[in-house]
């Protein structure tokens, strides 16, 4: 099981108001959820001078990425195709002599990425796909309220053409995959006396963020009073030996985040697997334990994409989202347990004269590539599915804290305490 996400923008030419190049950690910034995509935007600083980017929050990416048509910064440097830095970043190609006058997407003897986005396939026939590496100035605010700067970030230009299928204003991709030149790799890297971890709450308001945490297990404070980081249970991350960009001869591990996934529960109640594929008939579960006395309810015509849908009219709601069954996936142990509550498993749909909850698991079909390894990735938990939940991702001791739906607890991701100083 795997969880991966989308979402991001640049704005505006900004001087923050103190710039530190001590770790005053955690470092922590907003995950916004923009209004038309449904995608996670995350903000950062890039450049020099400094300015407000909003990028696309990905799990599952190895390196991030920016669109250089429109990159100005005075401190860009080019990765040297024989550098020490270049073999650490895998071998992808070098651009040895540049056509064109020199700039941010041009450079002679330069290393070369090759990104991609994750929400709409790149047409590489209509856009150049092998984009140079870029070394410039990345920063975040802390928790005194001001940023602090990594001077050597280490990230992939890319063209305008990328941009397609994001979010109205988003100036690339921000990286929290497993790689040696992620975001929380590359923070851990500036600051070795810090934790190698990082932490995420999605919120599902439009308005109000969410939050991402690097460099410290906590405290996780939230209102009125909470502190989430004792909230957490723990289950090991898996590697997967076989990841996206594996060829037949050559696999690459994964840059994707897994966890492994013993049974699954519904309203308490076992779900028949098929233990090699995991392949799971939970539809039928589902309905079985909706149609109970318990919850009374009858299914009405669906909407697509989704298969299973109740009148909202029917379906009671409380503290944790619509009054349906609860689907508990056990993972490591009997007692290691994410619940998965109404508010995080039913999605509404109002139009017209239509007003569903409607069962927001899809089927995702079979991914050859994937499925050739014997423990492949049959779930994949998905940013809906992950709003409301805090999630610790600890690259130090290889495992991840998860809370479960944190509304049981009386808060929400909109609720963490952000410093009263605010860059």
């Amino acid at each position: 099981m795997m969880a991966k996400l989308a979402v991001p923008l640049l704005i505006l030419l900004f001087f923050p108001s103190f710039i530190s190049s001590q770790a005053a950690l955690p470092l922590q910034t907003t995950i916004q959820k923009d209004r038309s995509t449904s995608q996670y935007v995350i903000t950062a600083y890039l450049q020099t001078p400094l300015k407000l980017t909003k990028f696309l929050l990905d799990l599952g990416s190895t390196y991030t990425w920016v669109n250089c048509d429109d990159y100005t910064s005075s401190t860009y440097q080019h990765v040297p195709c024989n550098s020490s830095i270049a073999s650490l970043l895998g071998h992808y190609a070098c651009l040895n002599l540049c056509d064109g006058p020199p700039s941010p997407n041009c450079g002679n003897n330069s290393f070369l990425f090759l990104p991609d986005n994750p929400i709409k396939p790149v047409d590489y026939r209509k856009v150049n796909g092998l984009n140079t590496a870029l070394i410039d100035p990345f920063a975040l605010p802390n928790a005194q309220g001001s940023l602090t700067l990594i001077n050597n970030f280490i990230f992939s230009c890319a063209r305008t053409g990328f941009l397609k299928g994001l979010a109205k204003g988003i100036t690339g991709l921000a990286a929290l995959g497993r790689s040696n030149i992620s975001i929380p790799v590359q923070i851990n890297k500036a600051f070795p006396s810090t934790p190698n971890c990082f932490a995420i709450c999605l919120s599902r308001s439009i308005s109000q963020p969410g939050v991402a945490l690097f460099g410290s297990r906590g405290p996780y404070n939230f209102l009125p009073g909470i502190d989430l980081s004792k909230s957490l249970v723990y289950t090991p991350l898996l590697l997967n030996p076989l990841g996206k960009d594996s060829e037949p001869d050559k696999p690459l591990l994964s840059s994707e985040y897994h966890i492994g996934l013993t049974s699954i529960k519904v309203n308490g109640k076992m779900v028949a697997l098929n233990n090699s594929l995991l392949a799971i008939n939970g539809e039928k579960a589902f309905l079985k334990e909706a149609a109970s006395s318990a919850f009374n309810l009858t299914t009405t015509k669906p909407v697509k994409p989704f298969a299973v849908c109740y009148p909202a009219s029917a379906v009671k709601n409380t503290q944790v989202g619509p009054a349906v069954p609860i689907i508990d996936l056990v993972l490591d142990r009997q007692d290691v347990v994410w619940k998965i509550f109404g508010s995080n498993s039913m999605v509404r749909i109002t139009k017209k004269s239509v007003d569903l909850w409607c069962l927001g698991f899809l089927d995702a079909g079979v991914n050859q590539m994937v499925s050739s390894w014997v423990g492949a990735p049959s779930i994949v938990i998905g940013g809906y599915q992950l709003e409301d939940n805090m999630l610790q991702f600890d690259l130090q001791s290889k495992k991840l804290g998860f809370s479960s739906s944190i509304l049981s607890k009386g808060t929400d991701c909109a609720k963490f305490k952000f410093p009263t100083k605010r860059v």
